[in-house]
């Protein structure tokens, strides 16, 4: 099938393959998992099309193995971004005039890369490098980065479509031009879809690229990047580097061709960042686009009618799939008293029955945290609440870093609904309940609204529709992406557009559309058929 312009592919979603045991898909990834573990790779800087390498190096180990090295990557002086720079501009100069369709050719061609030859590849690369289990990898590298690369094409055609109208004597049309200068792409270590689908929506739309992954990441992030060479993606159009972020970041945000920043990370980096482009815009050709998703504070609110399975299923899964290091993990919880008990025994049978270890045991279903500091962090807010009168450690506490960072998954129970652990993002697999009174539902949703700076995402649980409908105007502004009856997690392309507001970022939803507009500058051109010759208006005489 196709949409009508060029006969593009209509883009489905990529299916989720099940990794059930016994399987081809299991036994793939298993074999490029062992393969990957134990190799050491070298990943150079990637600028102008060719490998850089500069002589400083760092190691890269996996999370849930801190004490073994799968490779080293190459680290970025100045020189090397001043060269992106470069050739990033020399590239536009074709790059921009390409044709649409060779563009989508290019990004369509990687995605069918990675629903094919290179899948085990890279969900192997992720559980390794970001230490995610199977299931959370494939609906990640796989099908969210395959999704984001198809839909991508159909927003990019959909957009070209949309024309002004015309008359008899004049024709009007809308030239969508890509930003004047080069964009900046700064990615996470939690999702290798929006590490490679950041650099690569801006690609498409015509902008060359100057991406700086996560340290965390760099080992995925280089199967991305061989993708996209096999792919065609050509030289200086993406420009891949590693290092300080703060030398990285002050020397491309110093240059006048600066025109874009896409970035997805902590909501204290994307501030200052917001505040160094602020500070320089005296300096630029153009008013940079400024788009960026960030922290979450994200919530899960259970009603009195809710169904005390549904709502320990949703904190079990929201809180603790990839050790709640998604943006849109649930990390507070407010449950009515009526349904408490029967909540907390589900939850409690639901976390006993958890396995911990390494994503090469696919049971598993708890890993790793990414890094020591974020172990650290962790432990110290759980021997905090130990200690804490007005909190409680019904589940978890437990934590050691002897040979990954494992954190227990760990559930405190506060009689505050301010408190610490309640308002903080922390990042990990630790989620705080509030149990509030049956009766005292409207003042619950108003504390969940003032209790937290960000708004990314939440779920109300309910039989009651009235309920439903007050808290979805309640928490109108609360939450970008908000879910009835769900966990706040597990956002797909092309059905839930995602980002939030407030604190969380700029909400210009990555998987729409939307998001794909910021990246181009629109030209609107007409053209009159028959030119007067004569200024004099009727009103004249």
């Amino acid at each position: 099938m196709a949409n009508g312009f060029f006969n593009v592919p209509v883009a489905i979603n990529e299916p989720v393959k099940s990794y059930a045991p016994g399987s081809v898909e299991r036994e793939a990834v298993s074999a490029a998992y062992k393969s990957m573990f134990n190799s050491k790779v070298e990943v150079p800087l990637y600028i102008n099309g060719k490998d850089i390498k500069t002589g400083n190096t760092r190691t890269m180990s996996p999370p849930h193995d801190h004490q073994h090295i799968v490779g080293e990557y190459h680290v970025a002086e100045k020189s090397h971004i001043e060269e992106a720079i470069s050739t990033a501009l020399e590239a536009r100069k074709s790059w921009s005039q390409m044709p649409w369709e060779q563009r989508a050719g290019i990004f369509l061609k990687a995605a069918e890369l990675i629903a094919g030859p290179y899948r085990a590849k890279i969900n192997a690369a992720t559980m390794i490098a970001q230490s995610k289990t199977i299931h959370q990898a494939e609906i990640d590298a796989a099908c969210e980065l395959i999704d984001f690369l198809r839909f991508n094409v159909q927003f990019m055609t959909d957009i070209y479509m949309d024309q002004p109208e015309s008359t008899s004597d004049a024709w009007n049309r809308v030239e969508y031009r890509p930003l004047e200068g080069f964009t900046y792409a700064v990615t996470p270590f939690n999702f290798t879809a929006i590490a490679g689908n950041l650099p690569a929506c801006m690609a498409l739309m015509g902008n060359v690229v100057l991406w700086k992954p996560s340290d965390s990441q760099i080992f995925s992030a280089k199967v991305i990047m061989d993708v996209f060479k096999e792919a065609g993606v050509p030289a200086g159009v993406i420009n891949v580097v590693f290092g300080d972020p703060v030398m990285i970041t002050q020397t491309v945000l110093a240059s006048p061709d600066f025109s874009g920043l896409h970035f997805t990370g902590s909501t204290h980096i994307f501030k200052e960042l917001w505040k160094q482009i602020g500070n320089n815009i005296h300096n630029y050709k153009t008013y940079p686009r400024i788009v960026g998703e960030t922290g979450g504070k994200d919530f899960i609110v259970a009603h009195k009618t809710a169904d005390a399975k549904q709502v320990a299923t949703a904190i079990a899964r929201g809180a603790f799939e990839f050790q709640g290091q998604k943006c849109s993990a649930a990390s507070r919880a407010y449950v009515p008293k009526g349904i408490w008990s029967d909540v907390k025994k589900y939850l409690l049978e639901d976390i006993k029955s958890f396995k911990m270890g390494s994503p090469e045991d696919m049971s598993n279903f708890i890993t790793a945290v990414i890094h020591e500091g974020s172990f650290d962090k962790l432990a110290r807010y759980i021997d905090a609440a130990k200690s804490d009168s007005n909190a409680e450690i019904i589940a978890g506490g437990g934590y050691n870093k002897s040979k990954g960072y494992f954190i227990e998954p760990t559930v405190i129970v506060t009689s505050d609904p301010k408190y610490t652990t309640m308002c903080t993002e922390l990042f990990g697999p630790v989620i705080t309940i509030y149990v509030y009174e049956d009766e005292a539902y409207t003042e619950t949703l108003k504390l969940v609204d003032e209790t937290s700076e960000y708004a990314l995402t939440g779920a109300i649980i309910s039989k009651d529709r009235y309920a439903v409908e007050e808290a979805t105007k309640a928490l109108q502004n609360s939450a970008g992406n908000f879910y009835i009856n769900d966990k706040p997690t597990g956002a797909v392309v092309g059905q839930q557009p995602f980002g939030g507001a407030r604190a969380s970022g700029t909400n210009d939803k990555a998987g729409s559309a939307q998001n794909l507009l910021r990246w181009l500058s629109p030209r609107l051109i007409k053209e009159t058929f028959v030119t007067p010759t004569d200024y004099r208006y009727p009103f004249l005489g």
